[in-house]
Formats: structure tokens, C-alpha cells, sequence
């Protein structure tokens, strides 16, 4: 791939992966306050605006590397990034352990919600007349729903502190999610070691190809 055809993929991901990760953080935040716990509120955190969640180098400098790498050099095209994490206080929370899964699960709730967003988009492009905007919508739309599945796969892993670990902590007897806590300094290296050795890939895979099939039957796209 040449230098402009990886500028106009990196400018058609841009948004998708912007807003995919950082509104992700953001309803962290929104379902926390709902719950009780104001922290986020107090930092300015619960808000849609984007530039309060970036992280200038998982919101931005870890996608595009991926992105050039998968395109130029042939890596791993798993989209991985992250922005600033909302902090949250569980033990605010009106009632700690069963908020605690609502607020881990609003982050891939919101890219579920922002898959399908994508895909209307993708389909009212594909529907009206072909001019100017029609295949930079096309490609915009697939491109939102793929970083938005991703990112909600990846994180409803089972593995602390991603979502899908807060989730299964909350649900665990108090005793075992208190030693299965105990496990959350090994989970980032953990990830890193499923990424960089395609295990990730392998593990989504099959999980991501059934949720384009879902999308696609329902906007028969």
C-alpha cells in the first residue's frame, strides 16, 4: 500500500476509532453517576465530548502504528487502543457489587450501540444514488462497525481489569471475586501477550464473524 492509500485508510478510521473508544469511557462514566458515584462527574468526565477521553497514545498512536503496520508491513490488524480511563469509586456506588457490572457493561453496551449506528449508516449509503460522498460513507460505516465490534469483544474478555472481568467479578460469590481480584496486575501483560502473539486474533475471530452476521441480518446489508 502506498503512503496516500494508508493516509485516506488512517482518515477513514479516524472517526469510527475516536469516538468508539472514547464514548466507551464516557458511559462508563454516565451509568456510574446514575448510580451514585460522582467521581467522573466531579473531573469532567461524564461528557460526550471526545477531547476529554483521549489519551494521545492509546486513542491515537497505537491505532495508526497498527493500522500502518497491518497495511505496509503485514502485522497484526487486531485495532487495539484505549483512552483515558473514567475513574470510578465501586465502593460509591449506591450498591457496589451488582452496580459494578452496570457500569463495566456500559462501555461495550456503547459500542454495540455505535456498531449499529455505523451499519445505518453503512446501509443508507449503500440505498440513496451514487455521487461524491458515497464511498468514503461506505467505507466509513464498515470501518465503524468492525473497530466498534472489536472493541466490544475485546473487552467483554474475561480478564481484569477489561470489562468482561469487572462483569464476572461482580457476578462471582464474594469470596472467590475477591482472589479472582487478585489476578488483575497479570492482565494487562496477559492481553499483550494474546496480541502480539495472534492468539487474540484467533480467540475473536469466530466471535467477530458472528456478530457481522447478526448486523448484517438485521440491515440486510
Amino acid at each position: 500500500m502506498d503512503v496516500n492509500a494508508l493516509v485516506q485508510n488512517v482518515a477513514i478510521y479516524a472517526l469510527p476509532v475516536l469516538f468508539a473508544i472514547t464514548l466507551h469511557e464516557a458511559a462508563h462514566g454516565f451509568v456510574a453517576r446514575h448510580f451514585g458515584d460522582m467521581t467522573a462527574y466531579a473531573q469532567g468526565r461524564v461528557s460526550l465530548n471526545p477531547l476529554r477521553h483521549i489519551d494521545p497514545v492509546g486513542t491515537v498512536l497505537v491505532p495508526v502504528l497498527i493500522l500502518a503496520t497491518s497495511k505496509l508491513l503485514g502485522g497484526p490488524g487486531m485495532l487495539f487502543g484505549w483512552a483515558k480511563p473514567v475513574p470510578v469509586n465501586y465502593s460509591a456506588l449506591r450498591r457496589p457489587r451488582q452496580h459494578m457490572l452496570w457500569v463495566a457493561a456500559a462501555g461495550p453496551g456503547a459500542n454495540f450501540a455505535m456498531a449499529l449506528g455505523w451499519a445505518a449508516i453503512f446501509k443508507l449509503a449503500d440505498a440513496l444514488p451514487a455521487n461524491y460522498f458515497t464511498e468514503p460513507a461506505l467505507r466509513m460505516g464498515q470501518a465503524g462497525i468492525e473497530v466498534n465490534v472489536v472493541l466490544m469483544l475485546l473487552n467483554l474478555l474475561p480478564i481484569l481489569p477489561l470489562d468482561g472481568g469487572r462483569i464476572v467479578a461482580s457476578l462471582l460469590p464474594a469470596r472467590l471475586a475477591w482472589r479472582y481480584a487478585k489476578l488483575e496486575p497479570w492482565g494487562f501483560p496477559i492481553l499483550l501477550v494474546l496480541l502480539f502473539t495472534s492468539a487474540l486474533g484467533v480467540i475473536l475471530a469466530p466471535l467477530v464473524a458472528l456478530s457481522y452476521r447478526l448486523i448484517g441480518t438485521v440491515f440486510q446489508i
